[in-house]
């Protein structure tokens, strides 16, 4: 739950940087990096590429996550208030501890063994 949480209101920008309709790089937490091709072109008249159009271009991709948080507890049905008691009983009950059974054999030690029965006989379970 509380991951879910989390994720909802982070937000963050996936940065891409394309030459021509090829993907050069992707980035999540910073800048693309470019090709190069962008520099060799600001550097160069517009007589040298075509038509002086750039074939570089950046993009970005913005998610906006939540920046409140509403939490309404107070208007749930009967059903779902039924439920959640019974699911918070079950989920506390699942941790009980069990009882110590008492065995009235633990005072007992078992026979002695006499003789190896299995090594008389020669059977020997594979």
């Amino acid at each position: 739950m509380a991951l879910l949480v989390m994720l909802s209101t982070v937000s963050f920008t996936i940065e891409s940087h394309y030459c021509g309709d090829f993907l050069v790089d992707s980035s999540y937490f910073g800048s693309a990096e470019s090709c190069g091709m962008d520099l060799a072109q600001t550097k160069s008249s517009k007589e040298d590429t075509l038509e002086g159009k750039n074939c570089c271009n950046n993009e970005q991709i913005t998610v906006n996550g939540q920046n409140e948080l509403n939490v309404s507890f107070d208007n749930l049905t009967n059903d779902q208030q039924i439920f959640v008691a019974t699911f918070v009983y079950a989920y506390i009950n699942l941790f009980e501890g069990l009882e110590n059974e008492v065995s009235s054999f633990s005072q007992y030690p078992p026979p002695l063994i006499v003789k190896n029965i299995y090594k008389l006989d020669e059977t020997y379970l594979i």
